[in-house]
């Protein structure tokens, strides 16, 4: 049994939304045999392009990433919150599996492995250029013709609302022409920022299915054609209707092999980002996808017809094994050589780097982040700072547009103090957000409780029992991005080494 703050799986048959009730933003999945396999936007954190599994399209696990660092490397060596890996597909092709993505700053990529757990190539540039989002490949059997779509980010490109066709390589490696509009939402009345196309072959028709509307106020869309490049047709598939599930949007359709269809899904809440849902998927009578209840998203349903699998949802928890940290953590840029340290026994230790930026956590490359695991939860984790540099500190955070952490810092009189610290959203240094305290044993316990709308309270135990800590925060997110849990270890600038942290059993819990 699971012991996560949100499991999907309600034990009796039926499963209740959102299956996967963390910010596991554009999702994207295939099914290959009895397994499913799960993509999302990791954005700028680092390892990239997380994947999971599953065996019921409830009960999910993540087992590793398909991408080890950002690319170019020089772009991400500093924290670029909202930008690199933007709305992956991943396919199954040819005793392979591809992931394509774009990046709005460079261009659209791809990776390939003959197995999930990879060996991951090197990220390959198939289209350069600015703005190019939501790249989704599509290997024609009927015709042996391969194609590549993509949607168009208006901050880089100046445009928006259209989706752009290619021919391309069997080989993922190059397109075959200049490409050409295949989707103008301005000419569909009533659709704007139409983004995020998944490409599949139906019935003898082209489809697409993208959203449009808007991140929180949207639809799903479907469009089909005869021919790849057109003329398309669409319909509305999926939309809020009388349900408080806002802005249905963006996911991907997967068939079973005992022939059901399911549509995955996000929805935007705010600081948590964009938890997944599963919708029952069938065929209309005139051909068109028909998405929830009618058109409508549903809360629970009677899960897949499929072998009963263990409750499962993606691992929080971490007790640092042998010094190292689990899947479920990315750090907020690509890593460095020296930012861990080797530890014998469990625990992860965290060197105290030296930086001019310590006095603000978002420009930090060496934060250690994961999501919010659920809406209601707690996080906890104990630390011990083995530093006799003053201004050394390291903490446990909640990290977005604006952040607040809390943990132990050396003080210039040499002593230990436990702090609590936060910055606004426009603030460009943090400030206390409680009055220091001693820390005698340089060791603290340090929690944090988030209740619904994502308030955040904050507690430290430093030898006479857990306290409340400052004010509740509430969580933001960056514009794309829901908001993070990070650890982190710093000192100010300066010769030589400045020593270490040690972080030991974190845990979360409902």
């Amino acid at each position: 049994m699971s012991t996560a703050p949100w499991t999907a799986d309600l034990g009796d048959g039926a499963y209740r939304n959102p299956v996967l009730n963390a910010d596991w933003s554009d999702p994207d999945v295939v099914c290959v045999g009895d397994d499913f396999y799960l993509t999302a936007s990791s954005f700028g954190r680092v390892p990239g392009l997380p994947l999971l599994h599953s065996r019921d399209l409830v009960n999910w696990t993540l087992i590793g990433h398909a991408l080890d660092r950002l690319v170019p490397a020089e772009a991400f060596a500093a924290p670029r919150h909202d930008c690199g890996v933007w709305a992956p597909a991943i396919r199954h092709h040819d005793d392979r599996f591809w992931i394509f993505w774009g990046d709005p700053d460079h261009g659209i990529y791809q990776v390939n492995a003959p197995e999930i757990r990879g060996p991951w190539t090197r990220p390959h540039l198939v289209k350069s250029g600015k703005g190019l989002i939501d790249a989704c490949p599509l290997w024609d059997d009927e015709t042996g013709e391969v194609y590549l779509v993509h949607a168009w980010a208006k901050s880089r490109s100046g445009i928006k609302n259209r989706l752009t066709g290619h021919r391309m390589r069997p080989d993922g490696t190059g397109l075959l022409d200049e490409g050409k509009v295949i989707v103008d939402g301005d000419r569909i009345p009533g659709w704007f920022t139409l983004e995020g196309p998944k490409l599949y072959r139906h019935d003898g028709w082209f489809w697409i299915l993208a959203p449009a509307g808007g991140v929180e106020t949207g639809w799903q869309g479907a469009l089909r054609a005869r021919d790849f490049f057109g003329p398309y047709e669409e319909c509305v598939v999926l939309a809020q209707g009388r349900t408080a599930i806002n802005g249905p949007h963006q996911g991907g359709w997967v068939r079973t092999a005992r022939g059901e269809d399911w549509f995955l899904h996000f929805q935007q809440r705010g600081a948590y980002g964009r938890v997944v849902h599963l919708q029952p998927m069938r065929w209309s009578d005139d051909g068109w996808p028909v998405l929830g209840d009618g058109g409508e998203p549903v809360l629970a349903h009677r899960k897949p017809d499929l072998p009963e699998q263990p409750v499962s949802a993606p691992a929080t928890d971490d007790d640092f094994p042998g010094g190292r940290y689990g899947p479920q953590w990315q750090w907020t840029a690509n890593p460095q050589d020296g930012w861990t340290r080797g530890h014998l026994g469990d625990g992860l230790r965290l060197t105290c780097v030296r930086t001019d930026d310590a006095h603000d956590l978002r420009r930090l490359p060496h934060v250690l982040t994961q999501r919010l695991p659920a809406t209601v939860f707690t996080a906890e984790v104990e630390l011990r700072l083995d530093s006799d540099e003053p201004g050394a500190k390291a903490g446990l955070a909640v990290l977005g547009d604006a952040y607040s952490w809390i943990g132990l810092e050396r003080g210039l009189d040499g002593a230990v103090h436990l702090v609590h610290r936060f910055a606004e959203q426009t603030a460009d240094r943090e400030r206390d957000a409680a009055h220091p305290r001693p820390a005698p044993g340089a060791t603290a316990r340090l929690r944090i409780e988030v209740s619904d709308g994502a308030r955040c309270r904050f507690h430290a135990d430093t030898g006479d029992g857990l306290e409340s800590s400052g004010q509740v925060f509430a969580a933001t997110p960056w514009r794309w991005v829901g908001a993070l849990l990070g650890l982190f270890a710093t000192a100010p600038p300066g010769q030589g080494p400045a020593g270490t942290v040690l972080f030991t059993h974190f845990r979360t819990t409902s």
